[in-house]
């Protein structure tokens, strides 16, 4: 018998610390798992007692790329245990304030963590130097992001102006002004973006994924809509836990999540692109087409095209939503706290992030859930990476080890946002 073992220490260019260990006997991969090996955040119990009205913030602190996400989610979880729904021009306000955090995500992304994968460079710095021009566009897309965040948020990392109910201060036409003209450029950068990221080489593989994303009636999903599946799922998010399922795992203080009775399955770009490819604007579909994409897509290895699309999208709704504001007459919609249950499920850059909360007549919260798109994708990276190292055993272990650090990035996977405690049992004899 022929064991051979690979073991990544440390993933780099993925946000948190994770590591690989993949195990190999008689020319199969037996083993492949992604150690996240994190502290555990405990965001869930620290909520516990705290008044609806911080849930906001204090969860928004569960990450500073993604900040946003997380508040969107807590908003919509509380509006809906507490009966209301939030519209017009707040609404729309919220999702520009998710378009800034797509942006500058989906920007940092492709230039300083994917695309040096499949350029041959160790890092987005060493790259630089022989392609200045798209990282330095990479950068100003992802400023004029950031700049978004800051005008609606009240400042770019875990944004302060986020309200259950709307928001804190509005702002006016006249602010947005200078943000659109950067938007505007930054959308001619993020066309070039694509069309660069649509020339590389990517591997030649596939897998037959259930793709799971939220679905809206008319627009291409954000903030709002049902959860479907490539397989038939189509559920209100209230019955999320019906449906999905977390499990403890060993070599992990992340969470997986998995279909019941079914297993895994992918969230993020590719699985919303797939689902909701006839929710893209005309001009979207014919750059997708011109990136070399059909209506659905399978290579993970091409979810970089689809974030840059994505990137383009999100440019182009944000100057809609812009060119169309009037300031509403209230910053947010008058609440009053009462029992109730509330779930919401939005669209974060790497998928759907849901939150489902308890809180009691005083408007305390006696329970908190939250499932982040990485603990949902995290079965399916290992499942892909038995299948790409299956494909690739004739590599040598560098080259190997190399191909299967790709792989993880292609999730984009954001590791501290997926910790959570692990339960203990204790026998004691």
């Amino acid at each position: 018998m022929t064991t051979r073992t690979i073991n990544v220490d440390y993933i780099a260019r993925i946000e948190g610390e994770s590591a690989l260990n993949l195990q190999i006997k008689n020319g199969q991969v037996t083993s492949a798992q992604l150690r996240i090996f994190e502290a555990p955040r405990l965001f869930e119990a620290l909520l516990r007692g705290r008044d609806y009205t911080e849930a906001p913030d204090i969860t928004a602190r569960i990450c500073g790329i993604c900040p946003v996400a997380y508040q969107m989610s807590a908003v919509h979880a509380m509006e809906s245990a507490l009966g209301i729904k939030v519209t017009g021009q707040l609404r729309e306000l919220r999702r520009l304030l998710y378009c800034g955090e797509w942006i500058e995500s989906h920007a940092l992304h492709i230039v300083m963590l994917h695309a040096p994968d499949f350029l041959g460079f160790p890092d987005g710095i060493q790259m630089a130097a022989a392609h200045a021009d798209m990282v330095t566009g990479g950068l100003a897309i992802k400023k004029a992001g950031n700049h978004l965040l800051r005008l609606l948020g009240g400042r770019e990392i875990h944004p302060v102006n986020v309200k259950v109910g709307g928001f804190y201060r509005l702002p006016t036409i006249r602010e947005f002004a200078p943000v659109a003209e950067e938007l505007k450029t930054a959308r001619d950068l993020a066309v070039k973006l694509l069309h660069w990221v649509a020339t590389f080489t990517f591997p030649d593989f596939q897998r037959d994924y259930e793709f799971v994303a939220l679905r809206h009636d008319s627009e291409y999903p954000i903030n709002e809509g049902r959860i479907v599946s490539s397989r038939g799922l189509n559920i209100a998010v209230a019955d999320f836990d019906t449906q999905f399922e977390e499990r403890h795992v060993s070599h992990s203080t992340s969470l997986q999540a998995v279909i019941k009775q079914r297993g895994s399955y992918l969230v993020g770009p590719m699985a919303r692109y797939n689902l909701n490819f006839d929710r893209l604007p005309a001009e979207i579909q014919t750059l997708a087409h011109a990136a070399g994409l059909g209506a659905t897509c399978r290579n993970p290895f091409q979810s970089i095209i689809i974030r840059a699309l994505e990137l383009v999208y999100a440019c182009d709704e944000a100057l809609r939503i812009i060119a169309a504001y009037e300031p509403p007459e209230q910053a947010a919609v008058p609440l009053t706290p009462h029992a109730g249950i509330g779930h919401a499920a939005t669209e974060a850059p790497r998928g759907i992030l849901y939150h489902r909360y308890e809180i009691a007549a005083d408007g305390s919260i006696l329970h908190a859930n939250i499932v982040p798109p990485t603990s949902q994708n995290q079965l399916c990276i290992e499942e892909d990476l038995c299948d790409v190292a299956n494909a690739s055993l004739a590599l040598p272990d560098e080259g190997l080890r190399d191909l299967l650090e790709q792989t993880i990035r292609n999730y984009d996977p954001c590791i501290s946002c997926s910790c959570h405690f692990l339960k203990l049992s204790v026998q004691r004899e």
